[in-house]
């Protein structure tokens, strides 16, 4: 195998440079992934452009599904050819959440495509344990996007959404439309999307959703009280990221309503005192969500359990495509998407 491979290199904030750059080593419980597909994540864009990563030079990316092109030493249960998704953050095993298999509060993690070398090229290294097979009947497409879904599951159980609940998303990105899809899932009985770009709900339409309200037009909070008889939701999903659909997913819910913040925050939030007043009095939950779950011993999670439901049809991901674009062009790619340069959801890169 070419000891050479074919990455977009991250070299500084703004500066990015498709090439060759060695291929990863393989040391001993790891496995080298022959990249398939890499998804953008929202937060790629501005680790990009704005934030930058951990350490320069950097090969970003870790959204990513596979095959396996070598193993490492003791690696005896993957051969080359099997069809792997990635759970890109890779845990110390030494901490105390690491001890209760709470991983994604590891205190001292590492991370493929931010922390260390990613998936935006042609291989990819990453330890055994973090493999997963992708089920028959799944595309490498599908399942290069089981981390979204899982993130977007992960904040649908931290919200307790159940069947019959008024569900409300904020945000028609891919992960506000997979945490829909997961609320539809669940069995939630009327499920609102909000959005201010009319091609976003254009693909929520495609997904399958009726109630899609475009929130440059209508107030959410005065459309949900309608739907919902002045009620509100039972579950609100911010995943804008906005100041404003923050404030708006916190007066949306009823009484013991739940908010889960999903979206990267772009901006600080300010809270009037009356909101916060009628949220004490309401005695809503707000919950926290970043990642998801991921069990190490073939235990059920947020990863299994998303592929399990592409494999059964009931999650349907390639409606969520609007781009495939090779990694050659990636570089112009990620400068389309932040300067908004056309409709962009779910872009997978494919090296």
């Amino acid at each position: 195998m070419a000891q050479q491979m074919q990455a977009l290199v991250l070299h500084g904030v703004g500066d990015a440079r498709y090439g060759a750059v060695p291929r990863p080593g393989v040391p001993a419980g790891w496995v080298l992934v022959r990249v398939a597909f890499c998804g953008v994540c929202g937060s790629d864009i501005p680790r990009v452009f704005v934030k930058g990563t951990y350490r320069f030079p950097t090969i970003c990316g870790h959204e990513f599904a596979g095959t396996v092109a070598e193993t490492g030493s003791s690696v005896d249960d993957y051969a080359i050819g099997d069809r792997v998704a990635v759970f890109p953050l890779l845990w110390c095993g030494k901490c105390a959440a690491c001890e209760q298999g709470r991983y994604v509060q590891c205190e001292d993690y590492d991370y493929l495509g931010s922390r260390r070398d990613g998936a935006f090229a042609e291989y990819v290294a990453a330890p055994r344990q973090n493999l997963l097979r992708v089920p028959d009947g799944v595309s490498f497409e599908e399942a290069a996007m089981t981390e979204p879904a899982a993130v977007a599951l992960h904040a649908l159980r931290r919200g307790g959404c159940k069947a019959g609940d008024a569900a409300a998303i904020f945000g028609a990105g891919p992960i506000g439309l997979m945490a829909a899809q997961w609320a539809r899932i669940m069995g939630a009985s009327r499920i609102l999307i909000f959005d201010i770009d009319p091609a976003k709900l254009d693909i929520a339409r495609r997904c399958g959703f009726a109630n899609l309200y475009n929130s440059a037009e209508r107030n959410p909070v005065d459309v949900i009280r309608e739907v919902t008889a002045g009620r509100g939701a039972h579950i609100a999903i911010e995943a804008a990221g906005v100041p404003q659909t923050t404030v708006q997913a916190l007066d949306a819910v009823r009484d013991s309503g739940r908010v889960v913040l999903l979206g990267n925050p772009s901006g600080d939030v300010t809270l009037p005192a009356a909101l916060i007043s009628r949220a004490m009095r309401r005695e809503i939950t707000i919950a926290g969500t970043w990642n998801s779950t991921y069990s190490a011993r073939g235990g059920d999670d947020d990863w299994r359990t998303a592929l399990d439901a592409m494999a059964s049809g009931a999650l349907r991901l390639k409606p969520l495509i609007t781009h495939i674009v090779p990694l050659d062009q990636a570089w112009e790619t990620l400068k389309n998407i932040r300067g908004k340069a056309g409709v962009f959801s779910k872009v997978l890169i494919q090296p």
